[in-house]
Parts: structure tokens; C-alpha cells; sequence
């Protein structure tokens, strides 16, 4: 039974075969991952053979991608973090719709139900038709709920004046913008849009260090891996390029030639998204 969606499983595929390709390169055995991690042989040679309809939940599948890279000597818990867990709500809502429709019960009706209903009606026609009074009655009936006065209460009327605001201009020339600094703590920060919207995006990095790296443009993965200090890449965009470093400290990143600037912090897991126009 395959517990992923489409989107979980194109992530694992791209993490699964960095690791088998990490581990084949250092000469590790899977056994020896499975005896050092605890995690069962089965489940080490369905990840590296992409059998994912074989993994438990996604949850545990993250668990399994950080013990299996930490053995590797890479940053297990920043790839781990790259493996999205959350299951789509419409997904589940289908899934439960789905369910429900199958244990519904079918709830059929007697043919001798709508003949009853038929006769009913009939009969009730039938006496109407022999006593005209009764039609008389009823009709008087509707006439004088119709033309009855209906009675409302006046409320008197309440005016409410506008509210008077005092607006305080300033002198534009003798202001000072202030400078807008993105916050470190935060994990995703988007770099907005100035000059030509339809303009693509390129992003230059520089490695000072070492760093496991995610680059996607345009929403499809680019790139995914370690770099190493000196490795310099490029990567332009049509609309939108997001780069993330689990060691932000070690990347200096160049948005269509303009000045290098580090990523953020050593030792930091930052992302961030540059536009079509940065």
C-alpha cells in the first residue's frame, strides 16, 4: 500500500538516490547502515531500489532519510527536513469520501410506497371534489392571512456623524528610509520584485565552505547535494529560483551579478526565494 502522494514521492526519489550514490562513493555496505541505524534491511533496500509503496508512513520514512545520512557523514537532519511529511487535505477528504460512499448502505424503496402516496392523493382529491365548501373554506383561510395588517414596531432613526481624523503630513525630503534587514530566525525569506517582472533570475554560488544544498527553479528541483569550499555553480530561472543551505554561514550567493552576500548565518539552515526581477 503506498502511503505517499506524488509530491513525497519525486522528494524521496531525488534523496534516496543521493544517498545510495554517498554511500556507494564511501564504500559503506547496507548492512552496515541497517545494523548502525536499527533500521530494518527491508526498508534500506526499498528506499534504494525507489520500491516506496513498501515504506510505512511518511513520518517514519523522514526519521529513516536523517539516521541514514548521519551515517554517511552528511547533514541528516537538514535533508530530513527537505522530505515533506504533510499529507494533502483534499487528498484525505477524497480518501474519506471514498470510504463513505463504499460503506454506505443502498436504502431501497417499495414499489408499494409510491402507489400509497398515489392513492392518498387521489383521495384526498376525491373529497375536495365532492364537498366544494371545503375549497370555499380554505381559500377564505389563505385571503385572510394575506391582506391580515402586519404591525412594526417604529424605531427611531439614529445618525451616526463621521469620525474626524488628523492626518499629520510629513516632509518626504527630510525623511530617512530606514534600512529592512531579513530576520535570522526566520526559515524562508522572498526577495520581491523591482524592475522587469519578465526578466529571468540568475543566482551565483560560492562555496567558503562545506554545505548540503537544495536549488529549485521554478519549482523543480535543480540541484541537490553537498558542495565543497571553492565549488562555484550557476543557476538561472523564468520566474523563480529558491536556494537552501544547511550551512548558511559557508555560502556567499550573487543574484544576477550583483555584489556576493552570505547566506546567513554558520551553521544555519536558511532558504530563501529569489524572483524573476531581483
Amino acid at each position: 500500500m503506498n502511503l505517499l502522494n506524488e509530491a513525497q514521492e519525486q522528494q524521496l526519489e531525488e534523496i534516496s538516490k543521493y544517498l545510495l550514490q554517498v554511500r556507494q562513493e564511501k564504500g559503506i555496505r547496507i548492512e552496515e547502515v541497517a545494523a548502525k541505524t536499527n533500521i530494518r534491511l527491508y526498508f534500506l533496500q526499498a528506499l534504494d531500489a525507489g520500491n516506496f509503496s513498501e515504506l510505512p508512513e511518511p513520518v517514519y520514512v523522514q526519521g529513516f532519510i536523517r539516521r541514514y545520512a548521519d551515517i554517511l557523514g552528511l547533514d541528516g537532519q537538514a535533508l530530513a527536513k527537505s522530505f515533506n511529511t504533510n499529507v494533502p487535505v483534499i487528498q484525505e477528504f477524497r480518501h474519506q469520501e471514498t470510504e463513505y460512499i463504499n460503506k454506505r448502505p443502498n436504502i431501497r424503496i417499495p414499489l408499494f410506497v409510491p402507489l400509497i402516496l398515489f392513492i392518498a392523493g387521489a383521495a384526498i382529491a376525491l373529497v375536495y371534489a365532492l364537498n366544494p365548501k371545503l375549497i370555499t373554506q380554505s381559500f377564505a383561510k389563505q385571503n385572510s392571512a394575506a391582506t391580515a395588517p402586519i404591525q412594526v414596531d417604529p424605531s427611531p432613526l439614529t445618525v451616526t456623524p463621521p469620525a474626524t481624523t488628523n492626518s499629520t503630513v510629513s516632509n518626504s525630503q527630510n525623511s530617512t528610509p530606514s534600512p529592512t534587514t531579513a530576520a535570522v530566525n526566520s526559515p524562508t525569506a522572498t526577495t520581491s520584485a523591482e524592475n522587469n517582472p519578465h526578466a529571468p533570475v540568475a543566482v551565483t554560488l560560492q562555496l567558503e565552505g562545506n554545505s548540503w544544498l537544495q536549488v529549485k527553479a521554478d519549482g523543480k528541483t535543480a540541484f541537490i547535494g553537498k558542495l565543497s569550499k571553492g565549488d562555484r555553480k550557476t543557476w538561472t530561472a523564468k520566474k523563480q529560483l529558491t536556494v537552501r543551505s544547511g550551512n548558511a554561514g559557508a555560502v556567499l550567493i550573487s543574484v544576477n551579478d550583483k555584489p556576493a552576500q552570505i547566506l546567513g548565518a554558520t551553521g544555519l539552515v536558511k532558504e530563501v526565494t529569489y524572483t524573476s526581477s531581483q
